[in-house]
């Protein structure tokens, strides 16, 4: 099957100028018209549903978890704008992604994929539930259910030995990442634990996500600023951590902590949620210290567009982090709806993004990024003629383009219409009791896919763990070693 764009989505497209985009933040159908181009042209690089190419698969440079990240997107591109262009592609990826056992390990990735890999493909489920994105026949794997399912197998890789606890990069004992427990990784754990316990109302998800922060806390992964490392080594013989990131600050690890901590408060009451209510206060104060441009309050990924330097040269990002500042937007977006108070503060951030953001999309067909670490030639891009996005929104179009840039452009401008009564989004995140459709399975994915290697060694499911909605609360000893700071890098 081909990808081909549905008249609904033709018509915003072509009412573009075939030189730049041009919207009216005030005026709906223009951003509509927008977001469709920009999403035009980020599906220009997708060959997954072509003719002998996987669905569900990017080419490279890109990784396996940037076409999780980016099927996300479409889920409340379509949910916030009504456009169908994407939601047959979109479902076909994700279900074929979540492999026959149901848990987003599929054989080919299923060697080299990490916790934060298989993390982003499970966001795009549980955005998918909450959404109320079309569900599949029901012989085929339903979003909830892969949630939990994988949700249950992070549990089960909770490490107490190494560090007081968290979960490792690395899945398996070979791979990069073994000795690493990144922010990111435990950041998607936390972000579903609290997702799934408003989802279904099962508090036992939300004492994951009470762990996770705390256990982050403990060894100054989250800050007294509320700043995010990105996380810590740990020696192997005396289990001692190393926090050892650096000036290493990203977007889309405070992003993701934001968002779960803003679901926590939605669904505690009293102190619990006056506690929630600071932690959020506080995520938000890092991000508008570090990723808002000082005058114009434009997202900006504070690490590579701030001057700082690499051997002598300006620190420029690559493949993976010229992503993050999108995933920001996405939860900035979504805290702005469970956490009603965030709502003055972060709407003019998205709406001042957009405007930047939409007005630097003028890159011509063919426009390519350098290659900075992407290990592989980035394809040009194929969308319309003077519409490809750059990663810097503060200047002209800089020459970068990709799947990244015009993720990244897509969310600044789409979640504008987050508030405007469009869609499904306007009444928010769904639940099993409000407005959600997907089916789970609670006790899904308990066989930790690690053990299969001998890597994992559970202690014996009680009563009480059974009750926590299949949770695996078992504490392990597990044997995963090795490290690195970014992502799948």
């Amino acid at each position: 099957m081909r990808w081909n764009v549905a008249a609904a989505g033709l018509m915003g497209l072509f009412a573009q100028s075939a030189t730049a985009i041009k919207m009216d933040i005030d005026n709906d159908q223009s951003v509509k018209d927008a977001a469709a181009t920009i999403a035009y042209g980020m599906m220009s690089y997708y060959t997954g549903n072509q003719t002998g190419d996987t669905p569900g698969n990017l080419p490279d440079p890109y990784y396996w978890w940037e076409a999780g990240a980016m099927f996300g997107a479409l889920v409340d591109y379509w949910w916030i704008t009504g456009d169908t262009s994407y939601v047959e592609a979109t479902s076909q990826a994700i279900v074929h992604q979540a492999s026959e056992t149901r848990d987003f390990m599929p054989a080919n990735q299923s060697r080299t994929s990490s916790n934060d890999d298989v993390g982003f493909w499970t966001l795009t489920a549980m955005s998918a539930a909450e959404d109320a994105f079309p569900d599949p026949p029901e012989d085929q794997p339903q979003w909830l259910a892969l949630v939990q399912a994988v949700f249950n197998q992070m549990a089960s890789r909770w490490d107490d030995i190494n560090c007081g606890g968290g979960l490792r990069w690395a899945i398996n004992d070979f791979q990069t990442g073994k000795d690493y427990k990144n922010s990111i990784s435990n950041g998607l754990f936390f972000n579903l634990g609290a997702r799934l316990s408003r989802f279904t109302g099962n508090s036992s998800y939300g004492d994951w996500a009470t762990r996770t922060w705390d256990w982050e806390r403990s060894i100054n992964l989250i800050t007294d600023e509320y700043d995010v490392k990105d996380g810590a080594h740990f020696d192997v013989t005396t289990h001692v951590c190393r926090n050892d990131s650096g000036p290493h600050v990203w977007s889309y690890n405070v992003g993701v902590f934001l968002q779960g901590a803003a679901f926590m408060y939605n669904v505690t009451t009293g102190e619990e949620q006056n506690t929630w209510k600071t932690r959020v206060d506080g995520l938000l104060g890092s991000i508008e210290s570090k990723f808002l441009t000082n005058d114009t309050k434009i997202i900006k990924e504070w690490y590579c567009e701030s001057g700082f330097t690499d051997r002598g040269h300006p620190y420029q990002c690559n493949i993976d982090q010229q992503t993050f500042k999108g995933y920001l937007l996405r939860w900035l977006s979504s805290t702005s709806q469970v956490a009603p108070f965030t709502y003055e503060r972060i709407n003019p951030w998205i709406r001042s993004t957009a405007i930047a953001a939409a007005a630097v999309c003028t890159g011509p067909v063919g426009a390519a990024a350098p290659q900075v670490d992407s290990g592989g030639i980035q394809p040009g891009f194929r969308g319309i003629d003077g519409t490809a996005c750059g990663f810097k929104w503060a200047e002209p179009f800089d020459g970068w383009s990709g799947v990244g840039a015009q993720m990244n452009a897509l969310s600044a401008v789409m979640y504008t219409l987050t508030h405007k009564g469009l869609g499904k989004a306007a009444k928010g995140p769904a639940t099993e009791k409000l407005g959600g459709t997907s089916k789970g399975d609670p006790g899904a994915g308990v066989t930790d896919p690690a053990s299969r290697g001998g890597l994992a060694a559970l202690k014996p499911i009680t009563t009480a763990d059974r009750v926590g909605a299949g949770i695996v609360t078992a504490i392990l000893a597990i044997s995963i070693v090795g490290g690195s700071v970014f992502l799948t890098i």
